[in-house]
């Protein structure tokens, strides 16, 4: 089986800022601009020169696929529509079904490949970009991928862009916000066409000014091609004039094409229910094929019955706990391999709501020992107590057994802008106690309360960290209760963004390599979390507006340590420390090490960190 080698796009150190940073369901770089209205292309791959392209030649080979992989987990998926894909969930299974324009070379997390495209040029300084795309290749329902398929994937992603969705970044890039035409009435059909359109077989964008992450946001698996045809054959929108206003900010969870869904990718669906969802290989793939025929996801809610069927080898992959179960229970064990100490480029924390919508969190909602008023977090004293409250170590001991450290924002320690030598907030329980006290002028101490707050079932890990949280702070006052509920993935999902958790484990995968990516998703009053906590701080805002409107390193830099500060006093979060991942897998399967594993990859989650296609089995 031999593959030619594609060229791949590297970016400038000045241009990475973050970039060489990471992310996780995207990321990566532009390439360097010029000062020019003109567009020139090279070979390159060091992208030194203004305007560049980049290209590849990949060819179809390969033995035809045998045998089964078995993935269990916890959670179900919520999506298979590339277009509101915005969850690892969804994405370990819509990347490998379908395609970007733009992927990342091997486990590098600056380097950027071609895919779907053959190669690109940069145009007008960062204002203009041409795609030349790949021809030979099929979808799954046999139609051919062509330029207007990439067309219209794009221009469904600006229409029904929400908040369910990674489409804000992708608005950000071509139509110079983050809205919808529902919440931004400047965004016209014609606005929308000009960003991106075909130029015969060529697909070409237009940015209102030049993005630096715009290439690592291609690579992002919500931009994966679309079956324009399938698409409107099942009833997804037409794609035209007419009929996109009726189309905008269109809920896409449940679509028609979750259900059916056809993209170009190595794996095809067969079928999901509830409980599964079977792949197989895809015979007319137009590049090196799956190793390994079928591919079956199965949610499996109770820890024990997935460790037993992985010691068994009856499942090739489980969502085990997390590392305390792999060195309790399955280092050593016959057949079980385990891979640590893994890239781990997110950031996690527990939201605390400061505006809750609904009474199902909130009890009687007043501060009476039985409930909690719906602003109860609004009280910057709250926050810090139970900030104070939370055991970090403790949680570093049981959870992690022993290995990460304490964050100090929520940002991967690896990204430029994290300031390691900012201190991160600390378990004191008798400060604890003080904050509590003078909460709500005392009344929070004199007539206690009663939060529920929830964890995704299944997810030892997170339970374990609500448990410590428990504990803790029913320990500093009899009147203080914290019930703790399990609930499914995407019921969370659904509820954190309509503002109805009082709290919930919180975390993120970056979509590209910018700090950006993260600060303004975690503490904007604008950003993807902000239903989560319904926070608002001028200072943060301005200096978050500021540090993505530059360029200057150290600039950015400085800005993003005064945010950590300041949101430390502010307590939205109660942080979880960071750690490297470590993944168990049977060990007959092959293809997987650290030189393949790709954080940026939705199977980064809980799996191998590559595409289903690049593992076999012996």
């Amino acid at each position: 089986m031999t593959t030619a080698k594609p060229a791949t796009k590297k970016i400038p150190a000045k241009k990475i800022l973050s970039a060489i940073a990471l992310t996780t369901l995207t990321l990566s770089l532009a390439a360097c601009k010029s000062d020019t209205a003109s567009s020139t292309t090279t070979t390159t791959d060091t992208a030194t020169t203004a305007d560049t392209t980049t290209a590849d030649t990949s060819t179809p080979s390969g033995a035809e696929p045998t045998g089964v992989l078995v993935i269990q987990q916890s959670s179900d998926v919520p999506t298979l529509d590339p277009g509101t894909t915005y969850d690892t969930g969804s994405g370990q299974v819509v990347e490998n079904l379908y395609e970007t324009l733009l992927t990342y070379q091997g486990n590098s997390l600056s380097e950027l490949k071609p895919l779907l495209a053959t190669e690109w040029t940069e145009e007008e300084g960062g204002l203009g970009y041409r795609f030349t795309l790949r021809d030979g290749v099929k979808f799954h329902t046999g139609n051919p991928f062509e330029c207007k398929d990439a067309e219209y994937t794009f221009r469904r992603n600006l229409v029904t862009n929400t908040s369910d969705s990674g489409n804000w970044f992708l608005g950000e890039s071509l139509l110079g916000t983050g809205s919808n035409a529902n919440d931004d009435t400047g965004i016209t059909w014609q606005r929308i066409t000009d960003a991106v359109a075909c130029d015969g077989q060529t697909l070409v964008f237009k940015l209102p000014k030049a993005d630096p992450a715009f290439l690592a946001k291609l690579a992002y698996i919500g931009q994966g091609i679309v079956d324009s045809k399938h698409a409107q054959d099942i009833g997804e929108w037409d794609g035209t004039e007419a009929t996109w206003k009726a189309a905008v900010g269109k809920d896409l969870t449940g679509s028609a094409l979750s259900a059916d869904p056809s993209g170009t990718g190595a794996y095809k669906l067969l079928d999901k229910t509830a409980t599964a969802i079977t792949a197989t290989a895809f015979t007319d793939y137009w590049g090196d094929g799956a190793k390994i025929k079928n591919v079956i996801l199965q949610k499996i809610p109770e820890q024990a019955a997935r460790l037993q069927a992985f010691e068994k080898g009856d499942a090739d992959i489980v969502e085990t706990g997390g590392r305390a179960i792999i060195d309790a229970q399955l280092k050593g064990k016959p057949g079980i391999a385990v891979l640590d100490d893994l890239p781990n480029p997110s950031a996690f924390g527990i939201s605390m709501n400061q505006k809750i919508s609904g009474d199902g969190a909130i009890g009687s909602g007043k501060l009476d020992g039985a409930g909690i008023p719906a602003n109860f977090f609004s009280d910057v004293d709250v926050r810090r107590g139970f900030v104070a409250a939370f055991n970090t170590p403790q949680y570093i001991a049981d959870v992690q057994k022993g290995k990460g450290a304490p964050l100090n924002f929520l940002l991967p320690t690896s990204f430029p802008g994290y300031d390691a030598s900012i201190e991160a907030p600390k378990y004191d329980i008798e400060a604890a106690n003080e904050y509590f006290k003078t909460a709500w002028d005392g009344q929070v101490w004199e007539k206690g309360f009663t939060v529920n707050v929830s964890y995704r079932a299944g997810s030892a890990a997170a339970q374990t960290g609500m448990e410590i949280l428990k504990k803790n702070i029913e320990s500093i006052n009899p009147k203080f209760r914290v019930n703790i509920i399990a609930k499914e993935w995407s019921d969370i999902i659904k509820g954190s963004n309509q503002g109805t958790e009082a709290m919930v484990n919180t975390g993120w995968a970056p979509d590209y390599a910018d700090p950006d990516n993260f600060v303004y998703t975690f503490y904007s009053s604008k950003g993807y979390y902000n239903p989560r906590i319904n926070a608002k701080d001028e200072q943060i805002d301005t200096w978050i507006d500021e540090a993505r409107s530059i360029t200057d390193t150290d600039k950015r830099n400085t800005l993003y340590a005064d945010i950590a500060k300041r949101a430390i006093e502010q307590a939205w979060y109660i942080y979880l420390p960071n750690q490297p991942g470590v993944l168990a897998y049977r060990d007959n399967l092959q293809g997987v090490g650290l030189d393949t594993y790709n954080p940026m990859l939705g199977f980064a989650n809980q799996g191998t960190g590559t595409l289903w296609k690049n593992l076999s089995k012996s």
